[in-house]
């Protein structure tokens, strides 16, 4: 179980604020704020694997070439 979903139970079940459910579970507050900025990006992968097995050879720079003639706007380290 996740630091995170454990003091959000801590909280609920013993009504204790989240500062001390945090200091008791030895947790940083903000690690429990936290959200992630990351992009969804499933239909980007599905692509990736899809090229990835028709040609097992390329390497993620020429798959990187191949997802750029298809019009894919991505950073090259994504891939």
């Amino acid at each position: 179980m996740g630091k995170r979903r454990l003091s959000s139970e801590a909280i609920a079940r013993f009504e204790v604020s989240e500062r001390h459910a945090a200091s008791a579970l030895c947790v940083s507050r903000t690690s429990k704020r936290y959200q992630s900025r990351r992009s969804d990006c499933a239909a980007l992968r599905q692509r990736l694997c899809e090229l990835a097995l028709a040609r097992p050879r390329y390497g993620y720079v020429r798959l990187y070439i191949l997802l750029r003639r298809e019009r894919w706007i991505v950073n090259k380290k994504k891939v």
